[in-house]
Order: C-alpha cells, then structure tokens, then sequence
C-alpha cells in the first residue's frame, strides 16, 4: 500500500468535491484503495435518520458502530486527529481530505473563476483551470491543470505526506 495523505482546500464551489471525486474514480479503476475525509466545519451533516436504532443509540452521547455486510459507519461524539482517522482506515494507497486547513498536509488548493490569496499559506499547490490566469499563482505553490487527473496524482505521488 502507498499510504499517501494529501489535502484538499479551496472557496465553496471551486471544484473540491468533484477533483476529488474524479481522483477517486480513476485510481479506483487502476485498483487502488482510496479513502476520503469530508470535514463539516458547520457540523451539518446528517448520517441517520430520526427514530432508527442507530439515531437513538447516537442521541445518547455513546460512540456507535453500525455495522453491515458491506459497510461500517462510526458515529463518534468527538472530533478526531488526523493520526486516529489513519489508525480506522488503516490500509490504503492514498487518502483525500477535503478541508482542514490547519492539519499540516501537503495541500492542494482548487480554484475556478477567481482566487483567494487567503488560501496561499495553506497550500503546496495549486489546481486551476482556463478561468485562472496562471501568473497571479503564489510563487510559493506549484501550479496545476484542474482537468489533468495525471498531472495532479503524479504531484500528490511526489509531495504527498507518506504515513
């Protein structure tokens, strides 16, 4: 297993979840194991539904487990270091996180139409498309092409944080 972390950060709407999805697809294809974080900074996200065993085993302010045949989902009541989300997937090739800016991972920061400097002291690399004119890019990030899936796994092999 490569065991590769990198993550991702950028303005709503800039193109995360899709690059990430589309990473995923392609090194899935090529069979390797891919597992994502979504960070909820809001804590809006919503896993169960109301009046499931697995909702009123949450509401109790207990950690739970539910466990299928083809799936496991964690319902902690705590948020978690970046060493104990690497401890519950254990084995992959190469590990996403979209968000958490301030857990020190190389990152690669996507932006469309525009950019914000804001996101330049988080970042190692940038990935933008046609919409960005590619000389305002931070000296300080290597610049990537938002839509070459090759180009940016060959960069996340490079500069990704091995665990």
């Amino acid at each position: 297993m490569k065991k590769i972390v990198v993550a991702f950060t950028g303005p709503s709407n800039s193109g995360k979840t899709t690059l990430i999805t589309k990473l995923s697809n392609y090194l899935k294809e090529q069979n390797f194991k891919i597992c994502i974080v979504k960070h909820d900074p809001k804590d809006k996200a919503v896993f169960d539904t109301v009046g499931k065993d697995s909702y009123k085993f949450s509401q109790t302010g207990a950690d739970v487990a539910v466990v299928s045949p083809n799936k496991t989902t964690l319902f902690k009541q705590e948020t978690s270091s970046l060493n104990e989300i690497i401890s519950l997937f254990n084995q992959f090739d190469y590990l996403f996180i979209e968000g958490l800016k301030t857990i020190p991972l190389p990152r690669i920061a996507i932006f469309r139409n525009n950019i914000d400097d804001e996101y330049f002291k988080y970042c190692s690399a940038v990935a933008s498309d046609d919409t960005i004119n590619s000389e305002i890019i931070s000296k300080h990030c290597d610049s990537l092409d938002l839509n070459n899936l090759d180009e940016i796994i060959s960069w996340i092999d490079k500069n990704g944080k091995k665990v």
